[in-house]
Protein backbone atom coordinates (compact mmCIF):
# COMPACT_ATOMS: atom_id res chain seq x y z
CA UNK A 1 0.00 0.00 0.00
CA UNK A 2 2.82 2.50 1.15
CA UNK A 3 4.46 2.15 -2.36
CA UNK A 4 1.60 4.08 -3.98
CA UNK A 5 3.46 7.40 -2.15
CA UNK A 6 5.31 8.87 -5.50
CA UNK A 7 7.61 11.06 -5.48
CA UNK A 8 8.56 12.67 -9.01
CA UNK A 9 12.02 13.95 -9.42
CA UNK A 10 12.28 17.01 -12.27
CA UNK A 11 15.08 17.13 -13.59
CA UNK A 12 14.72 19.51 -15.88
CA UNK A 13 13.63 21.71 -12.88
CA UNK A 14 16.96 21.30 -11.08
CA UNK A 15 18.80 22.54 -13.93
CA UNK A 16 16.43 25.36 -15.18
CA UNK A 17 17.13 26.41 -11.07
CA UNK A 18 20.47 26.18 -11.34
CA UNK A 19 20.54 28.47 -14.37
CA UNK A 20 18.19 31.03 -12.35
CA UNK A 21 21.07 30.87 -9.21
CA UNK A 22 23.97 31.32 -12.17
CA UNK A 23 22.30 34.58 -13.60
CA UNK A 24 21.19 36.06 -9.97
CA UNK A 25 24.65 34.87 -8.59
CA UNK A 26 26.50 37.69 -10.49
CA UNK A 27 29.23 35.79 -12.22
CA UNK A 28 29.89 33.77 -8.62
CA UNK A 29 31.00 30.35 -8.87
CA UNK A 30 27.91 28.20 -7.54
CA UNK A 31 28.10 25.41 -4.84
CA UNK A 32 25.45 23.21 -5.39
CA UNK A 33 24.63 21.88 -1.50
CA UNK A 34 23.04 18.48 -2.03
CA UNK A 35 23.31 17.38 1.98
CA UNK A 36 20.90 15.19 3.60
CA UNK A 37 20.05 12.79 0.32
CA UNK A 38 19.73 16.66 -2.02
CA UNK A 39 17.24 17.39 0.47
CA UNK A 40 15.58 14.17 0.24
CA UNK A 41 15.45 14.24 -3.71
CA UNK A 42 18.26 12.36 -3.93
CA UNK A 43 21.70 12.60 -4.23
CA UNK A 44 22.87 10.83 -7.13
CA UNK A 45 20.61 12.28 -9.28
CA UNK A 46 20.41 15.14 -8.61
CA UNK A 47 24.33 15.55 -8.35
CA UNK A 48 24.00 14.11 -12.33
CA UNK A 49 21.25 16.96 -13.02
CA UNK A 50 23.23 19.51 -11.63
CA UNK A 51 26.32 18.23 -13.12
CA UNK A 52 27.49 21.62 -14.42
CA UNK A 53 27.33 23.00 -10.55
CA UNK A 54 30.99 24.57 -9.90
CA UNK A 55 30.92 22.54 -6.31
CA UNK A 56 29.39 20.68 -4.64
CA UNK A 57 28.39 20.71 -0.82
CA UNK A 58 28.35 17.97 1.62
CA UNK A 59 27.53 17.21 5.30
CA UNK A 60 29.01 14.27 5.90
CA UNK A 61 32.47 12.28 3.93
CA UNK A 62 29.92 10.01 2.89
CA UNK A 63 28.54 11.59 0.56
CA UNK A 64 31.90 12.45 -0.94
CA UNK A 65 32.52 8.80 -1.21
CA UNK A 66 29.27 8.59 -3.02
CA UNK A 67 29.54 11.56 -5.28
CA UNK A 68 33.10 10.51 -6.30
CA UNK A 69 31.92 6.77 -7.15
CA UNK A 70 29.54 7.99 -9.17
CA UNK A 71 32.26 10.02 -11.28
CA UNK A 72 31.64 13.43 -10.07
CA UNK A 73 34.88 14.86 -10.56
CA UNK A 74 34.14 19.12 -9.53
CA UNK A 75 34.98 20.22 -5.96
CA UNK A 76 33.25 18.80 -3.08
CA UNK A 77 33.05 20.73 0.49
CA UNK A 78 32.23 19.25 3.56
CA UNK A 79 30.75 21.81 5.22
CA UNK A 80 31.80 21.22 9.07
CA UNK A 81 34.81 19.73 7.82
CA UNK A 82 36.78 16.90 9.57
CA UNK A 83 34.84 15.45 12.87
CA UNK A 84 38.12 13.49 13.73
CA UNK A 85 42.37 13.34 13.04
CA UNK A 86 41.25 10.49 10.96
CA UNK A 87 39.35 12.23 8.76
CA UNK A 88 41.59 14.18 7.40
CA UNK A 89 43.37 11.07 5.37
CA UNK A 90 40.16 10.15 3.99
CA UNK A 91 39.17 13.75 2.95
CA UNK A 92 42.64 13.60 1.04
CA UNK A 93 41.89 10.55 -0.52
CA UNK A 94 38.84 11.33 -1.74
CA UNK A 95 40.11 15.27 -2.87
CA UNK A 96 37.27 16.89 -0.52
CA UNK A 97 37.62 19.94 0.35
CA UNK A 98 37.58 21.07 3.99
CA UNK A 99 35.50 23.71 5.73
CA UNK A 100 37.84 24.33 9.17
CA UNK A 101 35.82 26.23 11.73
CA UNK A 102 37.21 25.18 15.47
CA UNK A 103 40.20 25.19 17.00
CA UNK A 104 40.88 21.42 17.17
CA UNK A 105 40.48 21.13 13.82
CA UNK A 106 43.61 23.57 13.50
CA UNK A 107 45.27 20.95 16.26
CA UNK A 108 44.71 17.93 13.83
CA UNK A 109 45.75 19.96 10.95
CA UNK A 110 49.65 21.30 12.66
CA UNK A 111 50.00 17.47 13.83
CA UNK A 112 49.40 15.24 10.38
CA UNK A 113 52.52 14.41 8.87
CA UNK A 114 50.69 13.73 5.24
CA UNK A 115 52.30 16.29 3.33
CA UNK A 116 49.53 16.26 0.44
CA UNK A 117 47.90 19.64 0.88
CA UNK A 118 44.31 19.98 1.42
CA UNK A 119 41.64 22.83 0.25
CA UNK A 120 40.12 24.40 3.10
CA UNK A 121 37.69 27.26 3.90
CA UNK A 122 38.31 29.11 6.76
CA UNK A 123 34.54 30.05 8.40
CA UNK A 124 34.16 33.42 10.23
CA UNK A 125 31.27 33.09 13.01
CA UNK A 126 29.93 37.11 11.72
CA UNK A 127 27.03 36.79 14.26
CA UNK A 128 25.52 33.55 13.66
CA UNK A 129 27.20 32.19 16.45
CA UNK A 130 27.27 28.56 15.47
CA UNK A 131 29.91 27.55 13.89
CA UNK A 132 33.09 29.91 12.81
CA UNK A 133 36.52 31.86 14.33
CA UNK A 134 35.37 34.84 15.83
CA UNK A 135 35.96 37.75 13.65
CA UNK A 136 38.68 38.66 16.15
CA UNK A 137 40.73 36.15 15.47
CA UNK A 138 40.63 35.64 11.53
CA UNK A 139 43.71 36.84 10.48
CA UNK A 140 45.65 34.59 13.29
CA UNK A 141 43.74 31.68 12.08
CA UNK A 142 44.20 32.89 8.38
CA UNK A 143 48.12 32.85 9.26
CA UNK A 144 48.74 29.44 10.86
CA UNK A 145 46.96 28.09 7.77
CA UNK A 146 48.96 29.52 5.61
CA UNK A 147 51.54 28.70 7.20
CA UNK A 148 50.67 24.82 6.95
CA UNK A 149 52.75 23.40 4.33
CA UNK A 150 49.66 21.05 3.96
CA UNK A 151 46.88 23.18 3.70
CA UNK A 152 46.58 24.55 0.09
CA UNK A 153 47.24 28.13 -0.85
CA UNK A 154 44.11 29.12 -1.84
CA UNK A 155 42.10 29.63 1.48
CA UNK A 156 38.43 30.34 1.32
CA UNK A 157 36.65 32.68 3.49
CA UNK A 158 33.55 31.69 3.95
CA UNK A 159 30.44 33.25 6.55
CA UNK A 160 26.74 32.00 6.80
CA UNK A 161 23.65 34.20 7.48
CA UNK A 162 21.31 33.94 10.24
CA UNK A 163 18.55 35.82 8.58
CA UNK A 164 19.09 36.66 5.34
CA UNK A 165 15.53 35.16 4.55
CA UNK A 166 14.11 38.16 5.81
CA UNK A 167 15.28 40.86 3.67
CA UNK A 168 14.48 44.24 6.24
CA UNK A 169 16.50 42.46 8.98
CA UNK A 170 19.37 44.33 10.24
CA UNK A 171 21.31 41.48 11.39
CA UNK A 172 22.10 40.50 7.71
CA UNK A 173 23.53 44.35 7.14
CA UNK A 174 25.70 44.14 10.16
CA UNK A 175 27.03 40.26 9.18
CA UNK A 176 28.30 41.47 5.99
CA UNK A 177 29.93 44.61 7.72
CA UNK A 178 31.40 42.26 10.21
CA UNK A 179 32.73 39.37 7.51
CA UNK A 180 34.04 42.27 5.84
CA UNK A 181 35.65 43.65 8.43
CA UNK A 182 37.51 40.42 9.85
CA UNK A 183 38.89 39.32 6.20
CA UNK A 184 40.22 43.15 5.23
CA UNK A 185 43.29 42.42 3.36
CA UNK A 186 43.50 38.85 3.60
CA UNK A 187 43.91 36.76 0.16
CA UNK A 188 41.51 34.19 -1.24
CA UNK A 189 37.70 34.10 -2.50
CA UNK A 190 34.90 35.07 -0.91
CA UNK A 191 31.78 32.78 -0.07
CA UNK A 192 29.06 34.78 1.77
CA UNK A 193 25.51 34.03 0.19
CA UNK A 194 23.31 30.86 0.86
CA UNK A 195 19.68 30.53 -1.23
CA UNK A 196 17.92 33.84 0.38
CA UNK A 197 21.56 35.80 0.54
CA UNK A 198 21.34 35.08 -3.60
CA UNK A 199 17.67 36.35 -3.36
CA UNK A 200 17.64 39.28 -1.20
CA UNK A 201 21.04 40.76 -0.60
CA UNK A 202 23.04 41.57 -4.04
CA UNK A 203 25.39 43.15 -1.81
CA UNK A 204 27.20 39.92 -1.08
CA UNK A 205 27.48 37.44 -3.65
CA UNK A 206 30.86 37.21 -3.03
CA UNK A 207 33.39 34.95 -5.33
CA UNK A 208 31.01 31.91 -4.63
CA UNK A 209 27.18 31.48 -3.69
CA UNK A 210 26.74 28.24 -1.69
CA UNK A 211 22.80 27.10 -2.72
CA UNK A 212 20.73 24.62 -1.15
CA UNK A 213 16.78 24.97 -1.10
CA UNK A 214 16.74 27.06 -4.52
CA UNK A 215 18.05 24.54 -6.58
CA UNK A 216 15.06 22.38 -5.48
CA UNK A 217 12.60 25.20 -6.14
CA UNK A 218 11.83 25.94 -2.58
CA UNK A 219 11.90 28.73 -0.28
CA UNK A 220 11.75 29.67 3.00
CA UNK A 221 11.34 33.08 2.76
CA UNK A 222 7.95 33.98 4.72
CA UNK A 223 4.19 34.11 2.50
CA UNK A 224 6.26 33.04 -0.33
CA UNK A 225 6.98 30.31 -2.72
CA UNK A 226 10.10 29.42 -4.79
CA UNK A 227 8.13 30.20 -8.14
CA UNK A 228 7.51 33.54 -6.54
CA UNK A 229 11.25 34.01 -7.42
CA UNK A 230 10.96 32.19 -10.68
CA UNK A 231 12.23 28.49 -9.93
CA UNK A 232 10.37 25.54 -10.54
CA UNK A 233 9.70 22.85 -7.72
CA UNK A 234 11.97 19.66 -8.08
CA UNK A 235 9.47 17.31 -6.23
CA UNK A 236 5.63 16.36 -7.12
CA UNK A 237 4.33 13.61 -4.30
CA UNK A 238 1.07 11.79 -4.87
CA UNK A 239 -0.51 9.03 -3.82
CA UNK A 240 -3.93 7.62 -4.96
CA UNK A 241 -7.85 6.74 -2.61
CA UNK A 242 -7.81 3.77 -1.60
CA UNK A 243 -11.38 3.71 -0.08
CA UNK A 244 -14.28 6.29 -0.21
CA UNK A 245 -16.49 6.30 3.00
CA UNK A 246 -19.97 7.80 3.85
CA UNK A 247 -20.50 9.86 6.93
CA UNK A 248 -23.07 11.04 8.72
CA UNK A 249 -23.32 14.70 10.55
CA UNK A 250 -21.67 14.37 13.65
CA UNK A 251 -19.49 11.20 13.27
CA UNK A 252 -15.67 11.57 14.03
CA UNK A 253 -12.92 10.79 11.90
CA UNK A 254 -9.01 9.29 13.22
CA UNK A 255 -7.14 8.87 16.22
CA UNK A 256 -8.52 11.13 19.43
CA UNK A 257 -11.45 11.30 17.14
CA UNK A 258 -10.44 15.54 16.43
CA UNK A 259 -12.64 16.06 13.49
CA UNK A 260 -16.57 15.59 13.10
CA UNK A 261 -18.29 15.35 9.99
CA UNK A 262 -20.67 18.74 9.40
CA UNK A 263 -23.04 17.52 7.43
CA UNK A 264 -23.73 13.87 5.68
CA UNK A 265 -20.79 14.07 3.79
CA UNK A 266 -18.06 11.50 1.84
CA UNK A 267 -14.17 11.34 2.72
CA UNK A 268 -11.50 9.40 1.25
CA UNK A 269 -8.74 7.89 2.62
CA UNK A 270 -5.38 8.08 0.92
CA UNK A 271 -2.35 5.92 1.15
CA UNK A 272 0.51 8.45 2.80
CA UNK A 273 1.47 9.40 6.45
CA UNK A 274 3.91 9.78 8.59
CA UNK A 275 5.43 6.51 8.04
CA UNK A 276 6.58 7.99 4.81
CA UNK A 277 7.68 11.39 5.88
CA UNK A 278 4.13 13.11 5.34
CA UNK A 279 3.92 15.36 8.72
CA UNK A 280 2.27 14.10 11.29
CA UNK A 281 1.84 18.05 12.69
CA UNK A 282 0.11 18.96 9.47
CA UNK A 283 -3.96 19.16 10.58
CA UNK A 284 -7.22 19.43 9.16
CA UNK A 285 -7.62 22.05 6.42
CA UNK A 286 -4.00 21.02 5.36
CA UNK A 287 -4.73 21.38 1.17
CA UNK A 288 -4.31 18.58 -1.32
CA UNK A 289 -5.71 17.97 -4.34
CA UNK A 290 -8.31 15.63 -6.07
CA UNK A 291 -8.53 15.49 -10.12
CA UNK A 292 -7.33 18.92 -9.93
CA UNK A 293 -9.95 20.23 -7.32
CA UNK A 294 -8.86 21.64 -4.24
CA UNK A 295 -9.92 19.69 -1.50
CA UNK A 296 -8.23 19.23 2.24
CA UNK A 297 -7.12 16.54 5.57
CA UNK A 298 -9.61 16.03 8.37
CA UNK A 299 -8.76 14.43 11.41
CA UNK A 300 -5.35 13.43 12.06
CA UNK A 301 -2.47 12.06 9.92
CA UNK A 302 -1.64 8.21 10.63
CA UNK A 303 1.22 6.52 9.94
CA UNK A 304 0.15 5.10 6.67
CA UNK A 305 -3.05 7.18 5.83
CA UNK A 306 -4.76 10.47 5.66
CA UNK A 307 -8.72 11.08 5.81
CA UNK A 308 -9.92 14.09 2.76
CA UNK A 309 -12.72 15.93 2.79
CA UNK A 310 -14.83 14.72 -0.50
CA UNK A 311 -16.79 17.36 -0.38
CA UNK A 312 -16.01 19.52 -3.23
CA UNK A 313 -15.02 16.36 -5.28
CA UNK A 314 -18.40 14.12 -5.51
CA UNK A 315 -17.33 12.41 -8.35
CA UNK A 316 -14.08 10.83 -6.76
CA UNK A 317 -13.55 7.16 -6.53
CA UNK A 318 -10.84 4.33 -5.32
CA UNK A 319 -7.78 4.60 -7.54
CA UNK A 320 -8.11 8.72 -7.95
CA UNK A 321 -4.44 10.40 -8.01
CA UNK A 322 -3.81 12.73 -5.03
CA UNK A 323 -1.20 15.01 -5.02
CA UNK A 324 -0.10 16.28 -1.91
CA UNK A 325 1.99 19.11 -3.25
CA UNK A 326 3.49 19.91 -6.75
CA UNK A 327 3.85 22.99 -9.37
CA UNK A 328 0.27 23.67 -8.69
CA UNK A 329 0.12 23.13 -4.76
CA UNK A 330 3.33 24.43 -3.26
CA UNK A 331 5.44 22.70 -0.71
CA UNK A 332 5.33 25.85 1.16
CA UNK A 333 1.77 25.64 1.47
CA UNK A 334 1.79 22.47 3.32
CA UNK A 335 4.79 23.23 5.14
CA UNK A 336 3.10 26.48 6.88
CA UNK A 337 -0.03 24.20 7.31
CA UNK A 338 2.00 22.31 9.30
CA UNK A 339 4.15 24.86 10.95
CA UNK A 340 7.40 23.86 9.70
CA UNK A 341 9.13 25.04 6.90
CA UNK A 342 9.68 22.87 2.79
CA UNK A 343 12.89 21.87 3.11
CA UNK A 344 11.54 19.43 6.37
CA UNK A 345 8.88 18.00 4.46
CA UNK A 346 11.13 16.62 1.19
CA UNK A 347 14.34 15.87 3.34
CA UNK A 348 11.59 13.65 5.59
CA UNK A 349 10.93 10.99 2.61
CA UNK A 350 11.31 7.77 3.39
CA UNK A 351 12.06 4.67 2.09
CA UNK A 352 8.57 3.76 1.67
CA UNK A 353 8.34 5.99 -1.05
CA UNK A 354 8.75 5.27 -4.58
CA UNK A 355 11.11 7.94 -6.19
CA UNK A 356 10.87 8.21 -10.26
CA UNK A 357 12.83 10.68 -12.76
CA UNK A 358 11.25 12.90 -15.47
CA UNK A 359 13.16 15.14 -17.76
CA UNK A 360 10.43 18.27 -17.27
Amino acid sequence: MSRLATATIHLGALRHNLACVREQAAGARVMAVIKADAYGHGLERVARALSDADAFGVAAIADGLRLRAAGHRQRIVVLSGPDSPADLAEMRRLNLDAVIHHDSQLAWLAADADPRPLRVWLKVDSGMHRLGFPAARVAQVHAQLAAMSNVDDEIVLMTHFAASDEFENPLTHAQIEQFEQAVAGLPGPRALSNSAGVLGWPGARGDWVRVGGLLYGLSVVEGKTGADFGYRPAMTLRTRLIAVNELKKGERVGYAATWAAPEDMRIGVAAIGYGDGYPRSAGSGTPVRIRGVDSAIVGRVSMDLITLDLRDVPDAEVGDEVTLWSANLPAERIAAAAGSISYELTCGMTRRVLFVEDDA
